[in-house]
């Protein structure tokens, strides 16, 4: 079963939207990590979004969703309207994440037009296209209306999906994190069953820009993993941002019509200690994503309670 994808998040390439630029209203929404990049140069018209208001801690618990009447705002004083496109941009590589956390969040009001800049800023001043530093002139728009759903899951999802086998569980975090061998969280490895596929696995260099790979190639590579669209698939990563990179993907661009993104994340399941993890070379084999893995302190059989901490 396939997504309808009339209405998707889409990719658009630097040329396409300097012709967007040329010929009507575009809105532009910068998602770079430091906002002084912002202030040395952007693309014109852009107006700047740190991802980081996006979410704050709920119940104790870091980096979760904000209530959709947070968003609703934030939407409007951005100027975002559902008869414009809207497009977004990170630096082009390793914060592609942000710009695909935006997207699913639009998504999730129903925004019809939404689009990720290929490449991103990256791309676009290894072009030599125009750059800016004036700040565009923003008029706030009408709250969005009707429900905030985000194609998101919960806890009690996971949980279920680790107990029954009801969803396929994909890891979009790397492949040290996957195996243990890295992470600041209270524990280290992965939720018991998830399969690794690195986020970042899904683009390619071009020239001196890293653009998406093209939808064969992304099938090819998540089918390989036996992640395929007749699945509910529930993706997580560490705080939701590599999540949705996954989800994009599968989602968006490739019309998987079951994927949702874990919002408590990684962060949420290591602190509790009654939840299982699993860590070392075996388990991460078995995904086929760290060969040399070594990681002779993690078990990999999960135990119900089981304290699996690194040292």
């Amino acid at each position: 079963m396939a997504a309808d994808t009339s209405a998707l998040p889409r990719l658009v390439t630097t040329g396409q939207l300097a012709d967007w630029q040329k010929r009507g209203d575009v809105l532009l929404i910068d998602v770079r990590t430091d906002p002084f990049d912002y202030l040395k140069d952007h693309i014109p018209g852009a107006e700047y979004l740190n991802t980081e208001t996006l979410r704050a801690s709920d119940h104790g618990v870091p980096m979760q969703l904000m209530p959709a009447s947070w968003y609703a705002d934030l939407f409007s004083r951005l100027g975002v309207r559902r008869d414009r496109p809207v497009v977004i941009y990170s630096a082009g590589e390793s914060h592609n994440i942000d710009a695909t956390f935006l997207a699913w969040l639009l998504q999730g009001w129903g925004y019809p037009r939404v689009y990720l800049l290929d490449g991103g800023y990256s791309k676009w001043q290894l072009e030599q296209r125009p750059l800016a530093q004036h700040y565009p002139k923003i008029v706030p728009s009408t709250p969005p209306g009707g429900s905030f759903r985000p194609s998101a899951a919960g806890l009690a999802d996971v949980r279920r999906a680790v107990e029954t086998g009801s969803s396929v569980l994909v890891d979009a975090r790397n492949p040290q994190q996957y195996a243990g061998l890295a992470g600041a969280q209270l524990r280290r490895g992965h939720i018991p069953g998830a399969i690794n596929h690195f986020w970042s696995d899904d683009l390619e260099q071009v020239g001196f820009g890293h653009v998406w790979k093209q939808p064969a190639a992304l099938r090819a590579s998540y089918e390989a993993q036996g992640i395929t669209p007749d699945k509910d698939i529930i993706v997580y990563c560490n705080s939701m941002t590599e999540a949705t990179h996954v989800y994009f993907a599968l989602h968006d661009l490739l019309g998987y019509a079951r994927v949702r993104v874990y919002t408590g994340a990684w962060t949420q399941w290591a602190e509790r200690e009654d939840l299982p993890v699993v860590a070392g070379l075996a388990s991460a084999a078995r995904s086929g994503r760290y060969a040399a893995a070594r990681s002779p302190r993690h078990s990999a059989r999960p135990q119900w309670g089981e304290d699996l901490r690194s040292g």
